[in-house]
């Protein structure tokens, strides 16, 4: 089947019906374990997971550790890295509209913002300004509000289910350890299914629930830049004179220290400030003002000097890039497949998350199109291997971009990963200023181009005919196109 039949399929099959309370009554005692499938996990990649499996089995259980609130959006613990800045690319955006039809508007009318990147922007490269070149569409939104439109259009579905405060103390397994027959609960209860799902994310606890039942665990891959996050909402300024909609100041070795302004719902800004090992982001609200005067450019610290903060900031570590090898692994029991940020995750500055997470599920999807849930189970190793596949792109994306920093720790670059290094830094500084450079890089990067794009003969004669930067090349303060406040303020005055 091809990408369209593909497609299709993803918005026609199953019932459709209205809003389903997430409370809905229990399994039935007579349902049949032959055809229920089981997602551990309500983040976008169990929600996805769930949406694709309800085209071939007849129930779909979502069990989430957290209580889910049917109200406002609100902050879950289970996602942490909500509380920091979350952009989800072009390609994230089509494939979740496909699934889920309707989705983006829903967003859009609860404020939402879908702009184009680096157009909409003020964005430092490590290189310089971005001028106002094409890029990707971007979506941004709150996180909290991203979960709860997505898990309502999931619901939508009568055969999806979700259980909030259910957590899993492992996989129960047949007689012979082949095949995992559903899970163990906390509490003792065992849900039987012929599927079971991890999207667990970066707490996830598989490598353990499959040595239990008699598996390796599998090796890992682990890149560590040692990127901190702090973030702190503030009240989105009035001021009819700008004409940019966020602001992105990166980082780079010399100076390895960002941040990131970005609207959100509600009428806020959500500002990040990042930076890696010793130049990590201070928590300290004193501290917050004077390290985003320390960037590379005062534009981010001119925005926010002023404006009424709404939070104090929240601090986050966990951003390491990390692979365990489940498609390598030998031995794979029938009716497991772990997906996201359970199977690999990557350091979330470069916005691919949930992007992949609708990879995956896309993934998903072709695999299971012509198979009943007996085939689907039996082919839970080719399942995993196919589904880990769309990693590929963003991790090689976020592994070279962090080899760059000397605090980073993790199996040395090659030749080839150096190489690539110096060509992307070239393609960065071209993407700065050359339009046709800037399509091609920001396709890649949204994961709606191949990298191969970046490759091309013709492309590669654009990059290599722009003339050589220095490592460490001086910027402005400001684009060209967009001065400092000051001089906003004097062309509307005058």
């Amino acid at each position: 089947m091809d990408d369209d039949a593909t497609d299709n399929h993803l918005r026609t099959t199953g019932p459709q019906a209205g809003p389903h309370a997430e409370d809905r009554a229990e399994d039935h005692a007579g349902d049949r374990a032959e055809d229920h499938a089981v997602v551990l996990g309500a983040g976008m990649a169990g929600l996805l997971a769930a949406r694709v499996l309800a085209m071939r089995f007849s129930r779909v259980t979502v069990l989430e550790r957290d209580e889910l609130s049917q109200g406002e959006p609100v902050f879950r613990p289970g996602i942490p890295q909500s509380r920091h800045t979350h952009v989800l690319w072009a390609r994230g955006v089509d494939l979740i509209e496909r699934m889920l039809p309707g989705t983006t508007a829903k967003l859009l009318a609860a404020g939402a913002a879908l702009l184009e990147s680096p157009r909409d922007f003020l964005w430092l490269s490590p290189a310089d300004w971005f001028g106002p070149v094409p890029g990707a569409r971007v979506l941004l939104a709150s996180r909290e509000l991203l979960d709860r439109t997505v898990r309502g259009e999931v619901l939508r579905n009568p055969r999806v289910r979700i259980r909030g405060g259910a957590t899993v103390a492992g996989l129960v397994a047949g007689p012979d350890g082949r095949t995992v027959t559903g899970v163990r609960l906390r509490d003792g209860e065992q849900l039987a299914a012929r599927l079971v799902v991890d999207a667990t994310g970066r707490t996830s606890k598989a490598p353990a629930w499959l040595t239990d039942i008699g598996h390796p665990a599998p090796a890992v891959t682990r890149y560590d830049s040692h990127l901190g996050y702090s973030s702190r909402y503030f009240e989105m300024p009035d001021d009819p004179a700008r004409s940019w909609q966020g602001v992105y100041v990166q980082g780079r070795p010399d100076l390895p220290r960002g941040g990131v302004l970005m609207p959100l719902d509600g009428n806020r800004w959500l500002v990040t400030l990042v930076g890696n090992g010793e130049h990590a982001p201070p928590v300290r609200e004193e501290e917050f003002l004077p390290f985003a005067r320390s960037l590379r450019s005062p534009a981010l610290y001119d925005a926010i000097r002023d404006a009424i903060p709404l939070s104090a900031p929240t601090a986050f570590r966990n951003t390491a890039n990390e692979w365990r090898h489940y498609e390598r692994l030998e031995r794979w029991p029938a009716g497991f497949v772990v997906l996201g940020d359970a199977a690999c995750r990557f350091n979330p500055v470069y916005g691919h998350g949930m992007t992949v997470a609708a990879l995956a599920a896309e993934a998903l999807a072709k695999e299971i199109r012509t198979l009943n849930p007996e085939q689907i189970a039996a082919a839970s190793r080719r399942i995993q291997r196919r589904t880990i596949a769309v990693v590929a792109v963003p991790w090689q994306i976020a592994t070279s971009e962090d080899m760059r920093y000397a605090v980073t720790e993790g199996p040395p670059p090659d030749r080839a990963t150096r190489i690539l290094q110096r060509y992307m830094s070239r393609v960065m500084a071209g993407a700065n200023t050359d339009p046709a450079i800037a399509s091609r890089f920001f396709g890649v990067l949204s994961l709606t181009r191949p990298p191969g794009t970046l490759l091309d003969p013709v492309t590669m004669v654009r990059v290599l005919s722009k003339p050589r930067l220095p490592d460490t090349p001086e910027t402005t303060a400001y684009p060209p196109h967009h001065g400092p406040p000051a001089e906003r303020g004097a062309r509307r005055n005058a």
